[in-house]
């Protein structure tokens, strides 16, 4: 296994490269996946921001986590319930208290329902993220010991795989180490390491060093040899990460079963993951996206044109958003990052914003997107509060534009922007995802309750989708 932190100039390779000498995946069946999920613990998935959901359907979602909420998500029979906490947007110190909260509430709901569940850490698939400090706030807060932290941010669908213990990510010129990427150069969240027990001691501060970080290779997972992984896993202590190996979903699955199993025999873990294993331990399958006729059955009826609104600066989001705007006759505005910095002017700011946008949802479609000029303040705590002043003024938009007209959808773009426009703009407590609009990497929510009750919310990660991908969720929700 390389633990090289970073190479200069490291070209992209063609994923049979990454591959070579790997055995051929084994395949659990549907069947005995789902059967395995059923009689395990129901998973509560604390999801650092929405776009976890893209990989599953028919799941609870929470963005906030009373008992009430809980035992409601609880009710739902569904093998998973993820619960919004947005801690990618937060400083370490709030994100680790809020964990707990969330843990001791769920746990609480839990024994009112009878019901045994385990955590799961949904984090970012290119790594970026509070770790280890969120998974060891959930350890805190479980108040026993927890055996070992399931380290497996695989992300199938999008071409993030680990393979040797080094994570990979699909580019359009082939597969580069996760350490090169422009993700990994995140002014709040930047490592240099692909190698994931090296990416452990850098996120540590040497705490954990790389050699007490052991890795479940792709051969131990395609052996097809059960109890040997699960050996493997009743073996661990000490709560310690251990990264685990995933190119395909099966890989997952065979985890998921193994996992089941050590959890039946009494070992604890938390998972800190990336949206595949979500899937996997959720006992799904990748669906298609959602049909045309649902999506009409969803938006006919609305009065107005969609709101699309735009907040990641990485690149990608940037390149989306200039090729929806191509060809395409619908409204841009962007938000002046100046004006909503401004403390005095503010206000009126949004207010102007707010008539702009109302009068434009009559007669077409509005991109709401931020400045893609990024503001950078020189300290990762320091760029998180400019980035939640600058969401706040956005949030503050969408919710003064929803209270006067409901759109006939709306699209958020960006982890941070996706979850506040939900929580903030559009007041979704509890809801349900009902699938993806585009294979495994786009969500689709309907709010249960409230005033956004029915509406068709889209959570788009920054991160992820080809540069058409965000033109061709738009124009499957768009009016004709």
């Amino acid at each position: 296994m390389s633990t090289k932190e970073s190479t200069e100039h490291v070209r992209p390779r063609p994923i049979e490269d990454v591959l070579a000498g790997q055995p051929r995946a084994f395949s659990v069946s549907p069947g005995e996946l789902a059967a395995a999920v059923a009689s395990g613990r129901r998973m509560i998935v604390l999801d650092d921001d929405p776009t976890g959901t893209q990989t599953v359907s028919g799941l609870p979602v929470l963005t906030r986590w009373s008992v009430d909420d809980l035992r409601w998500a609880l009710t739902q029979r569904a093998p998973a319930v993820f619960v919004l906490v947005n801690t990618r947007g937060m400083p370490a110190a709030a994100a680790a208290a809020r964990d707990r909260e969330v843990v001791r509430a769920s746990l609480e709901a839990a024994a009112l329902e009878g019901v045994e569940v385990v955590f799961a850490s949904r984090g970012d698939s290119t790594l970026r993220g509070h770790f280890p400090l969120e998974a060891d706030a959930i350890a805190e807060a479980l108040n026993r010991q927890v055996d070992a932290v399931v380290l497996a941010p695989a992300y199938i669908d999008a071409g993030r795989v680990t393979v040797n213990g080094e994570h990979w990510l699909r580019t359009a010129e082939g597969m580069l180490p996760v350490g090169e990427s422009e993700f990994a150069r995140d002014a709040t969240f930047g490592y240099r390491a692909s190698a994931l027990p090296a990416w452990v001691e850098e996120k540590s501060g040497g705490a954990i060093p790389r050699r007490e970080v052991p890795v479940i290779t792709l051969g131990e997972l395609r052996s097809g040899d059960l109890p040997a992984l699960v050996s493997r896993l009743t073996s661990l202590g000490a709560g310690r990460p251990v990264a685990v190996d995933a190119a395909c979903d099966d890989d997952l699955r065979m985890l998921t079963l193994a996992l089941i199993e050590a959890e039946r025999l009494g070992k604890t873990f938390v998972y800190r993951v990336g949206p595949s294993f979500v899937r996997s331990r959720s006992g799904q399958a990748a669906v298609p996206p959602i049909d045309d006729a649902r999506l009409r059955s969803l938006t006919d009826s609305a009065t107005a044109h969609g709101l699309v609104v735009v907040g990641s600066h990485v690149a990608q989001t940037t390149r989306q958003l200039e090729r929806l705007r191509a060809g395409r006759s619908m409204a841009l505005i962007e938000l002046e990052n100046d004006r909503l910095l401004n403390p005095d002017g503010v206000g009126a700011y949004v207010a102007e914003v707010v008539e702009r946008v109302v009068d434009l949802l009559a007669s077409e479609e509005v991109v709401l997107s931020t400045s893609r000029v990024l503001v950078t303040a020189g300290s990762g705590e320091a760029n998180l509060a400019l980035s939640r002043t600058i969401s706040a003024g956005v949030v503050r938009v969408v919710r003064g534009v929803t209270a006067r007209v409901r759109p006939a959808f709306v699209v958020a773009k960006g982890g941070i922007t996706s979850s506040d426009v939900a929580t903030d703009g559009l007041g979704i407590v509890r809801a349900h995802v009902l699938g993806t609009l585009l294979p495994g990497i786009v969500s689709l929510w309907v709010a249960a309750e409230g005033r956004s009750a029915g509406l068709p919310y889209v959570v788009f990660a920054g991160n992820v989708g080809g540069d058409e991908a965000l033109a061709e969720v738009v124009d499957r929700l768009r009016k004709e």
